[in-house]
């Protein structure tokens, strides 16, 4: 099942962008990215519309396979 984690995670991947240089393009740390694709912790609303604008997407191809609980 897909997660918000693991499709930023792909994602960052497919953008051959490491998780330090991913980090500095959302002025946060390497850690908290970390955080993010391993699920430990959601991305705040602000910084959601950040990754949408890093990665040129819609919130639909952010969040898509995810589903409910």
């Amino acid at each position: 099942m897909a997660t918000l984690g693991n499709n930023l995670k792909n994602l960052r991947k497919a953008s051959k962008l490491s998780q330090k240089d991913f980090a500095e393009k959302m002025q946060t740390t390497q850690q908290r990215v970390s955080e993010w694709e391993c699920d430990k912790v959601e991305p705040s609303l602000y910084n959601i519309l950040k990754i949408l604008k890093v990665f040129d997407i819609s919130f639909e191809e952010l969040t898509d396979g995810i589903e409910e609980n």
